[in-house]
């Protein structure tokens, strides 16, 4: 575990030592757990980082990582899950103001210990309140052995 997580450090650490090609960005939200997921816990932050690179006028695309954490419902587990998330991000700008996006890998179960890892998907939309700053709505799915865990999500994406 300990490995994975000097891992994921580096290579958010290596993201940023590089930004003049590229734009490095970074994110919280916040969501309900819905489905499989909703039966076992309560509510969900989420940390997104990600490094986009300009494919063209209109697109971007590049690495993302971060960190998703679920709250346990008390009254059905004693315990809160957490993935990382490690994969390839893709955002269209469908207009000035909004972008359409989505994120696709495999989010690796660091909690319980016991979690497991599965394929990851998140689809977004954007709305660009500033050149920098963009509120965002998202879906996150991991498929796991029998169940999916998903979320709704509302939150801020901010570039530096």
């Amino acid at each position: 575990m300990k490995k994975l997580m000097l891992f994921a450090a580096i290579a958010v650490f290596g993201l940023t030592s590089v930004t003049a090609q590229g734009q490095f960005r970074a994110g919280i939200s916040g969501g309900l757990p819905i489905g499989d997921a909703g039966d076992l816990a309560t509510f969900s932050i989420a940390i997104d980082l990600g490094y986009l690179f300009e494919i063209s006028d209109d697109l971007e695309a590049g690495p993302v990582t971060g960190y998703s954490h679920s709250v346990g419902d008390s009254d059905v587990i004693d315990e809160d899950f957490g993935w990382i998330p490690v994969g390839g991000g893709i955002r269209f700008h469908a207009s000035e103001d909004f972008t359409l996006g989505a994120d696709v890998g495999y989010a690796i179960g660091v909690s319980p210990s016991e979690i497991e890892s599965g394929f990851y998907y998140a689809p977004r939309v954007q709305y660009g309140v500033s050149d920098k700053i963009d509120i965002v709505l998202s879906f996150r799915g991991i498929s796991l052995d029998g169940i999916t865990w998903n979320t709704v999500n509302l939150g801020v994406d901010i570039g530096l």
